[in-house]
């Protein structure tokens, strides 16, 4: 037949858990001293905040601490001068980027209404903000004297500069001016807001070149359409 394969039998030696033990290891006798270790101390307990200083002027307009913008912008000539303020060029420290500062003094904004309105103004800026031939608000900064308005520098001057050293538009040139503000109109009433000033002293050009863009600006008499 064929071939059969068996398992063996294994002998395995029984190893008995009292007959073993474990293997000796060294320890060594502790060292008697009469200094006692030296601990490392505790760190101290950290110093609590200090609170805000209750000195920190609030300012009346935008209901913020004051800042002092001549630390962020570097101050150069002046571009213009109106009933409430006066335009300076300026630097941004951090950038090297020029723009436009309307700064108006706290002495023109006495009454409610005043700081209504340069509240308004604030809040129509930056709603249109970004959106073509509007100038672009960077920020507003107040301090004890007066009211920062930062925006885009517009190197071009003002349009009606413009037609008054001009003299006179081709039909294709004049389409063309006509048509930017159009559009800031249209641009204005779609977002829900009134310009009511405009003009072409509120019209700036970007650059000196004849076929520069406008953007408007002076918002100071725009208010919020609300529906009747």
């Amino acid at each position: 037949m064929g071939l059969c394969c068996s398992k063996s039998d294994t002998h395995e030696i029984p190893i008995s858990s009292s007959s073993y033990s474990a293997p000796h290891v060294y320890r060594p006798a502790p060292i008697k001293s009469k200094d006692p270790i030296p601990t490392r101390p505790a760190p101290p307990n950290p110093l609590p905040k200090s609170a805000p200083s209750s000195s920190t002027h609030i300012g009346k307009i935008l209901l913020k601490p004051y800042t002092d913008v001549t630390q962020i912008y570097d101050f150069d000539k002046e571009l213009g001068r109106g009933q409430f303020g006066i335009t300076y060029l300026c630097t941004e420290k951090s950038t090297k980027l020029k723009y436009a500062c309307k700064s108006i003094s706290m002495r023109k904004l006495v009454t409610n209404k005043d700081i209504e309105n340069v509240r308004r103004e604030i809040a129509i800026l930056q709603h249109l903000s970004g959106q073509p031939n509007i100038v672009e608000f960077k920020g507003a900064y107040e301090d004890k004297s007066n009211l920062h308005l930062v925006m885009e520098l517009c190197s071009g001057g003002e349009l009606f500069d413009r037609i008054t050293a001009k003299g006179s538009y081709s039909e294709r040139e004049a389409a063309r001016i006509g048509r930017q503000i159009v559009n800031v109109v249209h641009v204005c009433h779609f977002l829900g807001v009134m310009h009511r000033d405009l003009k072409p002293e509120n019209f700036l050009l970007v650059s000196r070149d004849d076929d520069s863009p406008l953007k408007a600006t002076d918002f100071g008499l725009s208010v919020f359409i609300e529906e009747g």
